[in-house]
């Protein structure tokens, strides 16, 4: 996983620091063919009003995007339009269908193969304004080869199978890519040599200690809104870690939650039970303030998240639907985005702010530590140590919570950035889509406009 900073130098937090340590993970191979993708909206869409985006989000769309913040918006509601289009396409021309993107040149791609309803969905997809490429499989045809690749790997030896990082389609290339960790693998017949690549995974950096203080006093003296993206810590026993905050929530009982990372949760095994680990407020100074709540539930496996209850008497500083980088002006949560192929994507985190990029794979599988996170999406962008369980958003929708990252050993993004900037190895953050933490929890709901 990525990026809890882990605060104790106590014999009990040894294991999970190096447990840690050994899960932030490298891009997958996809996401190394794919690079940057500056995608636009497809058909000519309306230009974006004036956007009401903070100064530190414009200037991380700016700088990482290299594009206005109005077309950072415009952007950003095209690739929804294209995922709406891709999803009716594919229940309607499974045959046929090959996926969807936006592509570099600022257009939506609607990818057909020879098979039933090709003309049919050629039709409506250039009716709709999208460009056709024609490609040899189906996407139904290469998520048989993911599925059989998964079944092939399950009957390797070890020294194979734990050097498997991850497959995902390449919906651009129209080909199934495998991330390894060593080079000279044996592969099954279908998958291409050259869609094999190799990766390193780097280690995640530990940080300074979180101060006890006067929690009573912190408690009372403290009650400004918390959002998105500001640090909180969690504590079980002798461990502390250090996390961002997700998205603000209301549970299917109406209760005030917080979502966030699953491995953010120091001891997952309890929470919702009496011995939950809590969250408490971190205060300048990097000090620990008041008790903010409790872990209420944790996924760590093919999921990552956890929701937090929140306290009565911090309540009223949830009940926002912000996001922001700790102590600025926030930008307001609007809804719920899917992740697109090519659309932008920015995250926020205590440790590195708002960093900007574009998605780069999607429902995708990939190797963290000891699970596969499963169905997740990957975007180009930098995070760091602190920045786990922070928001992921498009255009004021959000669409995402910081799972793990590719370059957590460096201190600062402006390393990884400039590497990737030379090599086209770019750093990648997997995110664990908000959508599907609500469809596993009925009743529970972001705060949103």
């Amino acid at each position: 996983m990525l990026l809890p900073r882990i605060q104790s130098s106590c014999g009990a937090a040894r294991s999970p620091r190096t447990r840690l340590r050994n899960v932030a993970v490298a891009a997958s191979a996809a996401m190394l063919v794919l690079g940057p993708m500056a995608a636009t909206a497809s058909a000519d869409p309306a230009p974006a009003p004036a956007p009401s985006l903070p100064p530190q989000l414009v200037a991380a769309v700016q700088r990482d995007l290299k594009i206005s913040p109005q077309e950072y918006l415009r952007r950003a509601d095209a690739a929804q339009q294209v995922g709406t289009f891709a999803t009716t396409a594919q229940r309607q021309y499974p045959q046929s269908f090959g996926g969807a993107w936006l592509d570099r040149s600022g257009k939506g791609v609607i990818a057909l193969a020879p098979g039933e309803g090709h003309d049919a969905a050629r039709k409506a997809a250039t009716t709709a304004g999208y460009q056709v490429k024609e490609v040899a499989k189906s996407e139904t045809e290469l998520r048989g080869e993911q599925n059989a690749f998964q079944q092939w790997l399950t009957g390797q030896p070890k020294s194979v199978s734990q050097s498997v990082q991850g497959a995902v389609i390449d919906t651009v290339d129209n080909v199934l890519a495998v991330r390894v960790n060593k080079s000279g693998l044996p592969m099954p017949g279908f998958i291409d040599p050259s869609k094999v690549f190799v990766a390193a995974v780097p280690a995640g950096p530990e940080q300074g200690a979180v101060h006890d203080v006067d929690k009573k006093v912190a408690g009372v003296a403290n009650q400004a809104p918390i959002a998105a993206g500001d640090a909180y810590a969690s504590t079980a026993g002798n461990t502390q870690l250090i996390c961002s905050s997700g998205f603000n929530g209301v549970d299917g009982r109406g209760q005030v939650v917080n979502i966030t990372a699953g491995h953010c949760d120091p001891n997952i095994p309890a929470a919702g039970t009496a011995g939950a680990p809590d969250m408490y407020e971190v205060l300048p100074g990097n000090a620990l303030g008041a008790k903010l709540g409790v872990f209420q539930k944790s996924v760590l496996g093919a999921e990552d998240y956890s929701i937090v209850s929140i306290n009565p008497d911090a309540r009223n500083r949830f009940s926002n639907n912000l996001v922001r980088v700790p102590g600025r002006a926030p930008v307001v949560i609007t809804g719920v985005a899917d992740p697109v192929v090519g659309a932008p994507v920015c995250k926020s985190g205590t440790r590195s702010g708002f960093s900007c990029g574009t998605v780069s794979a999607v429902d995708q599988e990939v190797q963290v530590g000891d699970h596969n996170l499963e169905h997740s999406f990957a975007a180009n962008i930098c995070a760091l140590p602190g920045d786990s369980g922070g928001p992921i958003i498009s255009g004021t929708r959000a669409i995402g919570v910081s799972s793990a990252s590719s370059v957590a050993d460096y201190p600062i993004c402006e390393i990884p950035n400039l590497i990737g900037a030379v090599t086209g190895n770019a750093p990648q953050l997997f995110a664990q889509p908000v959508r599907a933490i609500l469809n596993d929890n009925p009743g529970l709901r972001l705060r949103t406009n």
